[in-house]
């Protein structure tokens, strides 16, 4: 359990952090910050299963990254629960730089590409963020909103690189571990956050 900086009064707050569901670019591009294509037919089904979900965890707030894959998973959850959806910018995608959009295949011709997948901790995309700045900004966010009372439950719909480094971070993981678990499309890993404390519930649980 990771110990936070907090006030005595911080109450505990459960997050739901949601993968978006599948979408027609999904394994063919890494469509980071550069993708426009909507939800699959599947991942239409997942966002459906995840509303089902949030209506039986009594969710009362709905978060998203601005990414449209993002959003329309969210609008979906949200509608069921008569929720607005906050769009939120710290939950965004990671800066790919130059990988933005770019195909899988040709990804795995470039040697930076492969560094990045081995040494998260250190390597940096081109042009873009590295991984330790994209966990900071959205675990700031989420220990931020850890102290505002009724905001949770909330479902925090993001992105799988997102969700894994949050994960590695609150188990106290090298973010070059970050990879040896799996987050899928329409998945929810959950955190509680308050009191100094952050404690993984459970990780990639996919709604049936």
């Amino acid at each position: 359990m990771l110990m936070l900086n907090h006030s005595d009064d911080a109450p505990v707050n459960r997050f739901y952090l949601v993968r978006h569901g599948a979408h027609d670019e999904f394994g063919q591009l890494l469509s980071g910050r550069a993708g426009q294509s909507r939800l699959s037919e599947a991942g239409l089904l997942q966002a459906r299963k995840l509303a089902d979900w949030a209506s039986r965890a009594n969710a009362s707030t709905v978060q998203a990254s601005p990414r449209k894959r993002t959003q329309e998973t969210a609008a979906i959850i949200a509608q069921a629960q008569g929720l607005p959806v906050e769009t939120v910018n710290a939950l965004d995608e990671v800066d790919f730089g130059a990988w933005n959009g770019r195909d899988f295949a040709e990804l795995e011709e470039d040697p930076l590409w492969h560094e990045w997948n081995s040494r998260r901790a250190s390597a940096i995309t081109p042009g873009g963020e590295q991984m330790a700045d994209a966990v900071t900004r959205v675990t700031a966010h989420l220990e931020r909103a850890g102290e505002v009372p009724g905001i949770a439950p909330a479902m925090i719909v993001t992105h799988c690189d997102i969700i894994r480094g949050v994960i590695a971070h609150y188990l106290g993981l090298s973010l070059d571990n970050m990879l040896r678990f799996d987050i899928d499309p329409g998945s929810v890993s959950t955190v509680d956050i308050g009191h100094g404390h952050a404690r993984i519930i459970r990780i990639n649980e996919v709604p049936a």
